[in-house]
C-alpha cells in the first residue's frame, strides 16, 4: 500500500496516458470504425453484400473520377434523393467524397433517413486511388 501512496503521481500519469490512448477507440464506437471503411472493405462490401456506392462530391469531382458503378448524389441533394436512389434501407451504403470529411456528415444524414448500414470511405477518393483501385470517368 505504501508503494501506491509514495508513487501516486506516477500512477496518475500512467492512468491518464492509458485513457488518452483508449479515447479514439471509445469515441469512434468501439474502435472498429463503425461509420468508416477502408477501400479494401468497400470492395468486399460491394462483392459480398452488393453495397451501393454513392459519391456525394460535386459534379466536377464526380467527372474527374469516381468508384466504378457509383451513383452521384451531391451532398446538398442527399437527403431528398437517397431514398429514390437506394430503395432497400437494409442495403449497405458507402458514401464517398474527395477526402472522406463530407462523407462522414453524409453518413449521419443517411442514418437519419433509416440507412443503418451507411458507412464512409475513410480517406475518400484519395485513399481509393492510393490503393490502386479502378476509377471510372
Amino acid at each position: 500500500m505504501s508503494f501506491f501512496i509514495d508513487n501516486w503521481m506516477l500512477l496518475l500519469v500512467a492512468l491518464s496516458s492509458g485513457a488518452m490512448l483508449m479515447w479514439p477507440a471509445l469515441a469512434s464506437g468501439g474502435g472498429g470504425g463503425a461509420a468508416g471503411v477502408t477501400p479494401a472493405e468497400v470492395v468486399q462490401l460491394m462483392n459480398r453484400e452488393k453495397a451501393v456506392v454513392v459519391d456525394i462530391g460535386g459534379a466536377d469531382e464526380f467527372a474527374a473520377g469516381h468508384v466504378v458503378g457509383a451513383k452521384h448524389l451531391p451532398l446538398g441533394e442527399l437527403e431528398a434523393k437517397l431514398t429514390g436512389a437506394v430503395k432497400n434501407k437494409a442495403t449497405p451504403v458507402v458514401l464517398v467524397c474527395a477526402s472522406g470529411m463530407r462523407s462522414k456528415r453524409a453518413v449521419a444524414i443517411a442514418k437519419k433517413l433509416g440507412y443503418e448500414n451507411a458507412r464512409s470511405l475513410n480517406g475518400g477518393m484519395g485513399a481509393w486511388r492510393s490503393a490502386n483501385l479502378p476509377v471510372e470517368k
